[in-house]
């Protein structure tokens, strides 16, 4: 798979978990959340006026939101694209399911995982590929130097390992 282009193109790349989880959580909103906010709403109905109702205007704005999240994950799903396992990457380049190890110009060490936008979470060491620092990765080997550009500057890596 080549995700070169993964800025471009309208793929949403995820592994196969993330996918499981993607759809579970679907499925949840679809067949629990959504009956239960219906639910609130006919409950607030039967209040009586529903002009001035604090109740009903909450499970309206509770219901939009999750028919959001709805038609968000309807269209991840649908555009998803499985990260495979890189198993040894042969060439050693960085790619969306690369784990990479850098070294920042100030000899500090960080450890991250190349994943697609749905599955990024930077407190747990899973950056985008999309981010600037997700993006600057695509595509280099180990021993490669690259720079990004942050608001005090530009900031320096060296990429020490690719797993």
């Amino acid at each position: 798979m080549t995700t070169d282009s993964a800025s471009t193109d309208n793929s949403v790349y995820i592994s196969a978990e993330g996918l499981e989880r993607m759809k579970e959580e679907l499925e949840e909103l679809r067949n629990i959340r959504r009956p239960e906010v219906a639910e609130m709403i006919q409950r607030a109905k039967e209040l009586g006026d529903i002009t001035d109702s604090a109740q009903y205007d909450a499970a309206k704005n509770e219901q939009a939101f999750l028919e959001g999240r709805i038609r968000q994950l309807e269209d991840n799903v649908r555009r998803a694209v499985i990260i495979e396992d890189q198993g040894d990457q042969a060439d050693g380049q960085v790619r969306v399911g690369s784990t990479v190890v850098v070294v920042d110009s100030d000899g500090q060490e960080e450890r991250w995982t190349i994943v697609g936008r749905a599955e990024a979470d930077a407190a747990s060491g899973r950056i985008s590929n999309e981010s600037p620092v997700g993006s600057a990765l695509i595509g280099k080997k180990k021993g490669d130097t690259f720079e990004i550009d942050i608001p005090a500057g530009k900031l320096g890596f060296t990429v020490s390992a690719v797993e």
